[in-house]
């Protein structure tokens, strides 16, 4: 004697997504090939559009910086704070500095903007090697003090 089988539920549709009320958007670097992601505030997890890796967004109230390595010129995010940040992709550890820890100064010979710390005397140029010496200016109530 045959079985009846019972017919499938209809399945009911998945609910639309509703974005945060403001639409206020965060970012992150994707986990594996190191692009930018953009994703509403309140997400747990991000998806890339690229690689299709999920990448854990960090938990709320926890400050991001960014910097580019200064060996491949991968952008890199990092907690704030942080004094130094490992590269993912060639190993290079690189100085993290707050905005008022350093200086600008153009490159001797190709003009390229270079960022260097307060106290460094010179700065080397990524694009052209060119070491670019730095000339640290006294203040005019130095100079009194030292006449």
């Amino acid at each position: 004697m045959p079985v009846p089988l019972a017919p499938y539920p209809t399945p009911l549709p998945p609910a639309p997504y509703a974005p945060p009320p403001n639409g206020a958007q965060s970012q992150l670097v994707c986990s594996w090939c190191r692009n930018l992601l953009l994703y509403p505030v309140g997400a747990t997890s991000v998806c890339c559009a690229v690689c299709n890796a999920v990448t854990t967004v960090p938990p709320p109230g926890i400050e991001m910086a960014q910097l580019v390595c200064g060996g491949c010129h991968t952008f890199l995010m990092y907690i704030r704070g942080a004094t130094s940040v490992q590269c993912s992709c060639c190993h290079t550890i690189n100085l993290a500095l707050e905005a008022n820890q350093v200086a600008h100064v153009n490159c001797g010979n190709c003009k390229m903007l270079l960022m260097y710390q307060y106290g460094a005397r010179s700065v080397k140029c990524a694009v052209c090697s060119f070491v670019t010496s730095v000339e640290v200016s006294t203040s005019t109530t130095e100079q009194k003090f030292n006449t």
